[in-house]
């Protein structure tokens, strides 16, 4: 078998004409991105009745997670445990926040703002779990170095799964500014 060949065929993952393998596709792009990308966008539209990006109603899965991804505005996603951890960050949100993919995903979300802040941002997703969704919320959140910035017209809402079980909330906000 030749070296760099995947997925039983010889020269897959190859750039063509080269020996350089392609890079792994980033993990937005990949089939757990692509899950948490669908739900975020299928509970957006559940809960408001209206979709977060203008898709055509046949775009692939790839697709929609390549424009959430690039989206200017912030998507952040966490899941349903006792101290929820993000299972998604779009390039906006990693940019605001000051982190690559690997250290914002995974990390407890609690940790996006300033521990005074903290019970005011519980409050507002507990109240976004009961209603399914909020829309207008404010409040304070810190950068990696500490940076503190207001978000202002964020709306948050409650993924589903396939079944319709809630599963993690997501939070969408395009007006933002530095303290």
């Amino acid at each position: 078998m030749e070296s760099g060949a995947s997925h039983g065929q010889p020269g897959a993952g190859l750039k063509p004409g080269g020996s350089d393998p392609l890079p792994d596709d980033p993990a937005w792009l990949q089939a757990c991105g692509l899950e948490v990308c669908e739900r975020i966008l299928c509970s957006h539209r559940q809960v408001w009745g209206q979709p977060l990006l203008a898709l055509p109603a046949d775009a692939s899965a790839r697709l929609q997670a390549q424009e959430l991804f690039a989206a200017e505005v912030v998507v952040l996603a966490h899941d349903a445990g006792p101290d929820p951890r993000l299972i998604y960050a779009n390039r906006a949100a990693l940019r605001l926040w000051r982190r690559s993919w690997a250290a914002m995903v995974g990390m407890p979300s609690r940790l996006t703002a300033a521990a005074a802040e903290r019970p005011a941002r519980s409050g507002a997703l507990a109240e976004a779990r009961e209603r399914g969704g909020i829309d207008g919320y404010r409040g304070i959140r810190v950068d990696s170095s500490g940076r503190r910035f207001q978000i202002e017209a964020a709306r948050l809402w409650t993924l589903h799964d396939d079944q319709g079980t809630p599963c993690g909330q997501a939070a969408g906000f395009a007006r933002w500014w530095w303290l």
